[in-house]
């Protein structure tokens, strides 16, 4: 009977462990096939401009490998690196949000709330929604953009082709171009060349941060 009891108990105790195990091991974030699908999009891009990974590399100073890992969705990127890569490839960062959906007869005028793309940069806490028809063909650009309590762009300054513009709809952010740093609170706004060196973050640590952006492309894609 002492044998019977004690393969009762470790019959008992396996699924417990193994109840256990499934706690420790989520399934998997919808973050990295948002990776998947941003890199994708990047090398799509890339063929369709007939370039290769060596000659985006020498012109991003990014290394060859960590550009394939991209493309692979095998590294989420920072908004300075794909804004590097965007402005590489000769278009908008609105690119990377994919294709244009199926016309519903707006006409590509208008954005319905349902439709909106978004890119979520999950590592560093900011999150982008595309108000305008998604496309690579548009050189001017409205986002939603959401930062998370400390989301930031990191402490390297980036910068790309174009200008843009914004206003803080709702918490505070921090934003530095060049040597001049300013924190933005509901209502401010803001404008210049991104060709000047820049960053942003939240500097909160318990509100998220909302602000209406613009990006608006110059160069010839």
């Amino acid at each position: 009977m002492s044998g019977g009891k004690r393969m009762r108990k470790g019959a008992a105790a396996r699924p417990a462990t193994a109840r256990r195990a499934a706690k420790k091991l989520p399934s998997k974030p919808a973050e990295p096939a948002m990776d998947l699908a941003v890199g994708r999009r990047i090398r799509d891009l890339r063929r369709t401009k007939q370039m290769s990974l060596e000659v985006v590399a020498a012109r991003t100073d990014l290394s060859i490998g960590f550009i394939s890992q991209i493309e692979r969705g095998l590294s989420s990127p920072s908004l300075r690196v794909l804004a590097t890569l965007a402005d590489v490839l000769g278009v908008g960062i609105a690119a990377l949000f994919g294709a244009t959906p199926k016309d519903d007869g707006a006409g590509g005028v208008v954005t319905r709330e349902v439709q909106r793309a978004e890119l979520k940069l999950w590592r560093t806490g900011i999150s982008k929604q595309l108000l305008s028809p998604a496309g690579s063909e548009s050189r001017l650009n409205l986002f939603l953009v959401h930062l998370d309590p400390g989301g930031n762009t990191g402490d390297e300054f980036y910068t790309h082709d174009g200008e843009e513009a914004g206003l803080v709809l709702q918490g505070e952010m921090t934003l530095t171009v060049d040597t001049e740093t300013w924190t933005l609170k509901q209502g401010d706004s803001f404008r210049f060349a991104s060709r000047r060196p820049h960053r942003f973050s939240n500097p909160a640590t318990d509100a998220r941060a909302v602000v209406l952006w613009v990006n608006c492309v110059t160069a010839a894609g």
